[in-house]
């Protein structure tokens, strides 16, 4: 009984008090996401927004789970009811793991692998399988066609973003996450990587299927894409999973090039505030400039959106990455694995 105790139940209690701990703020980030949206391009747009249910509209949120959850879920007669429920739960799903080796602070993480980066990258191709299966398990051509738009961008922008992600390894020579942070004391690599940034930060949009890249929910065109069908909660993990990806993308794109939980100076009055407020301000200014994004630029057309992802980010990244490649060698600057990143 001791050994069950001691090996099994305790750190079975931890480690599952550490999930909820990073769980349960996240969803409710993810409703409140879907608040600020709203908050935010009414006052773009000289409206109101959300304003009625609570104070502020602050319990907006919860009125909105409360309408899906006691909608009545409907089945298409023709559809594949097995993958056509699981399809948003593997969406929903793989926005919460992946913040499994996401860290918040110095040494404040689930899980502090030495290949951080690559676990998520790999969740992140992982969201297509999700579209996918809801486009074809539905049985109709616009959710079909619309997840078949989703497909093809989101492999046309994840081999940039890899391009991007490996540059920023070349220069760090780690792939841990927390070893990537740590190696921008000295300088954000939002600053010599400028035009990095800005291509991962397009990039993500297109991951993410948000304005101006939303063509795979095009309501013009296909209704509302990839989800038409789908309404209570299946509809609801979907939306979840949007928003939740959202903040995962804008979390990668702070510890890559933002410094992660690092202050902007190392001097006070920075210093003081602890190294997770710093890090979710940041997330939150990265979604900020999502949803300013989605409230000024209009929907780009197809042909534009491969254009810019094939044509010019493609090319761009692959020199820029030889180019850093061969200034690093160059000057003698690549990063001795033997040392602490950052020396």
């Amino acid at each position: 009984m001791e050994i069950f105790l001691s090996v099994w139940l305790v750190p079975g209690l931890i480690l599952l008090g550490k999930i909820l701990a990073f769980v349960v703020p996240l969803i409710l980030s993810v409703a409140y996401l879907t608040y600020a949206e709203r908050r935010v391009i009414a006052a773009m747009q000289m409206r109101r927004g959300p304003n009625t249910v609570g104070p502020f509209g602050l319990l907006q949120p919860f009125a909105d789970a409360f309408k899906l959850l006691f909608k009545e879920p409907i089945l298409p007669t023709q559809a594949n009811s097995v993958i056509f429920l699981l399809a948003p739960m593997i969406t929903f799903t793989l926005a919460f793991v992946a913040w499994a080796v996401i860290p918040i602070d110095a040494g404040l993480a689930l899980a502090d692998i030495n290949v951080g980066i690559l676990y998520l990258f790999a969740i992140s191709s992982l969201g297509v399988y999700g579209i996918i299966m809801a486009g074809w398990a539905s049985n109709s051509q616009y959710a079909f066609l619309g997840a078949l738009r989703s497909a093809a961008q989101m492999v046309s922008y994840e081999i940039s973003m890899g391009f991007v992600i490996v540059t920023v390894l070349l220069t760090v020579g780690s792939l841990n996450l927390t070893a990537i942070v740590e190696a921008q004391k000295t300088i954000w690599f939002a600053i010599p990587h400028l035009p990095l940034f800005v291509i991962f930060f397009v990039s993500i949009l297109a991951e993410t299927n948000r304005a101006p890249f939303d063509l795979p929910e095009g309501e013009s065109e296909l209704v509302g894409g990839y989800f038409v069908e789908y309404g209570s909660i299946p509809f609801a993990l979907f939306f979840l999973g949007e928003y939740a990806n959202m903040i995962l993308m804008s979390a990668m794109t702070v510890l890559l090039f933002l410094g992660g939980w690092l202050p902007p100076l190392e001097i006070l009055p920075f210093t003081l505030v602890p190294g997770f407020i710093w890090f979710f301000a940041k997330i939150a200014l990265i979604l900020f400039c999502f949803l300013w994004v989605r409230a000024s630029f209009p929907r780009y057309r197809y042909d534009q959106l491969m254009r810019l992802g094939w044509r010019i980010f493609l090319p761009f990244t692959l020199i820029w990455l030889t180019l850093t490649a061969i200034v690093l060698f160059a000057f003698d600057l690549l990063p001795d694995p033997n040392l602490p990143p950052g020396l």
